[in-house]
């Protein structure tokens, strides 16, 4: 009777870890199959970011301080944001935009995780930014692993590019993935 017990206890214990594990990362799975068999959703913004390769269009929050977690937080729900103090689109300058690659699985949306599949990037990809009815095309450059307090390029860079910039690995805060592009 105890041994019983103790199985049901056990096997009770395993199921509740596999379905917690699915629970955690299904969001993961659910982007994932969206990315291989599914269409992308049109958004309809007038500042939106659509990048072909992995089949990321979102739109784009703009003036987000990326220094006050409070703001960007609340405006990653919405969308990717742009660093405010960096160029908009045909200004000169580089613009910089930020999002996730991943977040809490009970404060997933789809535009929350909007850069989970950004380290899929290769050299020359098309990224396309349309604001206020005008299309930028760019391709990217270079791709690079930074640490966090690495914010140079945030700060400092006069060059007239697109950063995007997430998390990395994906799920930690550990690291910072940078896409650069040029305009085309």
């Amino acid at each position: 009777m105890k041994l019983n017990k103790l199985r049901l206890i056990g096997n009770s214990l395993i199921v509740l870890a596999v379905m917690g594990s699915l629970w955690l990362i299904y969001p993961f799975i659910k982007e994932e199959w969206r990315y291989r068999f599914g269409q992308t959703q049109e958004v309809t913004n007038s500042y939106r970011l659509i990048i072909p390769a992995i089949k990321v269009q979102a739109p784009v929050i703009a003036g987000v301080d990326p220094f006050n977690q409070i703001e960007y937080r609340q405006a990653l729900t919405q969308g990717i944001a742009q660093a405010k103090g960096t160029a908009l689109p045909g200004e000169m300058g580089t613009q910089y935009l930020f999002a996730h690659s991943s977040d809490n699985p009970w404060q997933l949306t789809r535009y929350n995780t909007a850069f989970y599949r950004l380290p899929k990037l290769k050299m020359g990809d098309e990224i396309d930014i349309n604001y206020q009815g005008q299309t930028y095309a760019y391709q990217v450059r270079e791709i690079k692993t930074v640490k966090p307090w690495e914010v140079k390029y945030l700060t400092e860079s006069q060059t007239n590019q697109l950063i995007l910039q997430t998390c990395t690995p994906i799920g930690t805060d550990w690291n910072r993935l940078l896409v650069f592009a040029d305009p085309v």
